[in-house]
């Protein structure tokens, strides 16, 4: 498909079931996050970032902000899930202003745990806020394609156990104990998975584009296949064998959902991965290309410029790496 090196190992065993296949691989990583006990009036900005956050709501007032959505409540036992990190506002009411955190007292209680306290005499909020990265890249088109905001009793009515893993949440921050920001963690990457299946099993049935495409018996194979291994000496000939196809079929179905080729479908996949590992993992211009399955980090470095306009050393010495993540936000 293009100039890289041969990977002898075959390709992972895809079952037919792609869709459920990438939700399986969901799983949560570099998770950061605080636990917020607020007075009103107070009022804190979340600016744009790559990672996923979540606010859970265990006591309110609360109120959240996104500029496509406006002003929307959040009630008590309730979560707002932020897919692609957009810029939003959490307040204690629509008409509070200004930067609470400035007045706050924010204890450290581990290497990406803190607990963030505002006094005061108003209405208390107890809030459990946290970032977190995607482990699995399969599901990031699918991120992609999600609303800026999702909220937890939106779609509790959809899925029978978003209710009492909601409930179980409020009761776990409600009194904190030993281990609870572990348990609490794993109550979110749970719930986190739930919420994004709803939103799937909700969506349309439309026939082109990343959703139609994944639930493509033959399609969704090769999409997943793809996702999980980029840097394999993928071919259209082995990919039509994943998809269980003759070249030809599997090169025209692929064109007619996706609306691209599998040659370039492949490519931007593994510019966009490598976007982020040159930008958030530090590693070098020439482990990147080797670990995308490139000959050389010249080979490399020509397709990631004709596919991004931009060279992989500029990427990497204008991204700082690091994700703003204060007060475990």
């Amino acid at each position: 498909m293009h100039d890289h090196s041969s990977r002898p190992s075959s390709p992972p065993h895809i079952p037919m079931d792609a869709l459920s296949e990438v939700l399986q691989d969901f799983r949560l990583s570099g998770v950061s996050y605080g636990r917020c006990e607020l007075r009103h009036p107070w009022s804190i900005a979340f600016p744009q970032q790559q990672l996923l956050r979540f606010h859970f709501v265990s006591q309110g007032p609360c109120w959240i902000h996104t500029e496509a959505q406006g002003w929307q409540e959040l009630h008590e036992g309730d979560l707002a899930l932020l897919p692609q990190g957009v810029a939003h506002r959490l307040a204690s009411a629509p008409n509070v202003e200004g930067d609470s955190l400035k007045g706050c007292q924010v204890t450290k209680l581990g290497s990406n745990v803190c607990e963030v306290v505002r006094e005061g005499t108003g209405a208390t909020s107890t809030l459990f806020c946290g970032s977190m990265a995607l482990g699995a890249y399969a599901l990031s088109p699918l991120i992609a394609l999600m609303p800026p905001i999702i909220k937890g009793c939106d779609v509790a009515g959809n899925d029978p156990i978003v209710g009492p893993l909601l409930a179980a949440m409020t009761a776990e921050a409600a009194q904190p104990q030993m281990g609870s920001a572990t348990v609490l963690t794993r109550m979110a990457d749970l719930l986190t998975a739930r919420l994004i299946r709803c939103w799937v099993n909700c969506s349309g049935t439309s026939t082109t584009g990343w959703l139609a495409a994944i639930r493509d018996p033959h399609i969704g194979r090769v999409l997943v296949a793809m996702h999980r291994d980029p840097g394999h000496n993928w071919t259209v000939e082995s990919l039509a064998g994943v998809a269980g196809q003759s070249r030809s079929i599997f090169a025209e179905r692929f064109s007619a959902v996706l609306g691209e080729g599998a040659a370039h479908y492949l490519a931007r996949l593994r510019m966009q991965l490598a976007r982020e590992l040159l930008g958030q993992s530090g590693m070098s211009v020439a482990e990147v290309a080797s670990r995308l399955g490139y000959e050389s980090e010249a080979s490399f470095a020509r397709a990631f410029k004709r596919i991004t306009n931009i060279s992989p050393g500029i990427v990497r010495r204008t991204i700082s790496g690091r994700t703003d993540m204060d007060f475990g936000f």
